[in-house]
């Protein structure tokens, strides 16, 4: 089965050439600990059997600036290509994103509104009006939006499906639901209420299947309950290695195992045929 990775990470051995200027000035703990660069990704992928990847520019290490992805996509044109960064708050936001798009590449960017270097409420511009000229550039340039934030700020995700109805978005590791009270997972309407709107997508990663250890959650039931609700073609998957622990042959497994359960084509859709939907230049490669 082809697998397209839509969200592994990067980061250069050379601090000089690509400073690091972390958003929020905290770095994040991985980088600093098990740092993966471009060349040596390109080299696990192909042992890990992994077609294609999408990189995910890290903001916890380098800001806004997407110099080292866009450079590592450049060099290894066959398997990458990159999701950068932009201040979505800043008025030049749509310059800077039609340059990282039409002059380095870039076939999404994501917003940053919630992480482990961030308090629980640096996300609470996600849906402000600044933003929209951003979010207006996106659907001109064509290219999808990642969000990552908390199920908090699902309603605030709303505003955005319902205004940009056009602007394809995939949420990270699903907001991370709180789940652990178990099927039939009351708590969620604003979760499974988002189905509604067909240009959201949902990002499937390790950080997923980590909180559905929680409580009585399982992750056939929940998993079951998603796809009920969105659809396998709403689905994608993501090593986000190495950000989450464990090497990318592991991550992929762990997935493959989760998954087993599901029809071939299901699997298909989730491990590659999603992400082609999201990403069209992969669409003939």
């Amino acid at each position: 089965m082809e697998i397209i990775d839509i969200h592994p990470h990067a980061i250069s051995k050379d601090p000089v050439r690509y400073p690091f200027a972390p958003v929020g000035g905290k770095m994040s703990a991985w980088a600093k600990e098990r740092p993966v660069d471009g060349d040596e990704l390109a080299a696990l992928m192909r042992t890990a059997d992994i077609r294609r990847a999408v990189i995910v520019h890290a903001s916890t290490a380098y800001g806004y600036d997407n110099s080292y992805v866009a450079d590592v996509a450049d060099a290894h044109r066959d398997q990458f290509r990159f999701v950068g960064a932009v201040d979505v708050t800043a008025t030049d936001a749509p310059e800077r994103l039609e340059y990282w798009v039409k002059k380095r590449g870039m076939v999404g960017f994501r917003i940053f509104a919630a992480g482990s270097t961030m308090d629980e409420s640096s996300g609470a511009w996600l849906a402000d009006p600044k933003t929209f000229p951003a979010w207006e550039k996106a659907r001109e340039l064509g290219i999808s939006v990642c969000v990552q934030s908390r199920h908090a700020a699902l309603p605030m995700l709303e505003t955005l499906l319902k205004r940009f109805p056009d602007v394809n978005v995939i949420l990270d590791h699903f907001a991370h639901p709180p789940v652990a009270e178990g099927p039939p997972y009351p708590g969620l309407d604003s979760f499974f209420g988002l189905a509604q709107y067909r240009n959201l997508y949902l990002k499937l990663t390790e950080r997923l299947f980590h909180d559905l250890r929680a409580g009585k959650a399982t992750t056939r039931s929940f998993l079951d309950a998603t796809i009920a609700a969105f659809g396998t073609d709403h689905i994608a998957w993501g090593s986000n290695f190495p950000s989450s622990e464990g090497t990318l042959i592991e991550l992929r497994d762990l997935a493959l195992r989760e998954l087993a359960y599901l029809p071939d084509a299901d699997q298909r859709r989730i491990f590659s045929g999603t992400a082609r939907t999201l990403y069209p230049s992969f669409a003939n490669t």
